[in-house]
């Protein structure tokens, strides 16, 4: 029973000194707001200024290729973490990566459930179809286990965050990371604003370094 309430305790207190960040992110685009919707493919991470352990989930976390497209088309996961590429189309596909650290070819596969890969090491992993050129996605490997997605109308809120200094940042696929040094307590808020400035479909080789051939996807 002592062992039990210092337990408790303990607990009572971690929460008692447990902070929050909530906040509102509005994109726009050469100074035009956007619309709401597109802050929903946001990530939006806290980095304590002292770094905390992070797990690697427990299952592995899909991004499915689904009417030619991965979806969801960013995905955030912790260092360690695995994920999986089901294909749901009744065409071919070939996920795969050249990003530092983290490459991997799946290979094409067909309707099923496809290839899981493990991601060891923090970073932006870009993944793109090796027979589909306007397919692409982004998997965000984090060295933090506070993270979030903003809503479609942009409201986003991190839960039990350490009190105190760290670095919080933003990523959106079709803008530079947004990051800023924030110090947080219970309540704390904040109002985010991102241009994003690249374009729809980033330019890319195939897995060979190869442009994508015209006709390639003719027959999938």
């Amino acid at each position: 029973m002592r062992v039990c309430f210092l337990l408790c305790l303990l607990l009572g207190m971690i929460d008692a000194t447990a902070a929050d960040l909530s906040g509102t992110l509005r994109l726009s685009a050469n100074g035009k707001p956007l619309r709401e919707s597109e802050a929903s493919e946001a990530i939006i991470y806290f980095r304590p200024q002292t770094p905390v352990l992070v797990a690697p989930a427990a299952e592995p976390i899909t991004m499915t290729t689904r009417r030619k497209q991965f979806v969801p088309r960013v995905l955030a996961i912790t260092a360690g973490s695995s994920v999986r590429f089901p294909n749901e189309d009744p065409i071919l596909h070939n996920a795969f990566s050249t990003s530092p650290e983290n490459a991997f070819d799946t290979g094409q596969y067909s309707r099923g459930d496809g290839r899981t890969e493990l991601f060891s090491k923090p970073g932006l992993v870009r993944v793109y179809c090796n027979v589909h050129h306007s397919m692409f996605g982004f998997v965000l490997v984090l060295d933090t286990p506070f993270y979030t997605r903003a809503d479609a109308a942009g409201r986003f809120r991190l839960d039990g965050l350490p009190e105190g200094d760290g670095e919080l940042v933003v990523f959106h696929d079709r803008g530079a990371p947004l990051k800023q040094q924030v110090s947080v307590t219970k309540g704390s808020t904040i109002a985010l604003d991102l241009d994003l400035n690249k374009r729809r479909v980033p330019a890319h080789s195939n897995k060979f370094g190869k442009p994508y051939a015209r006709a390639h996807n003719a027959h999938y």
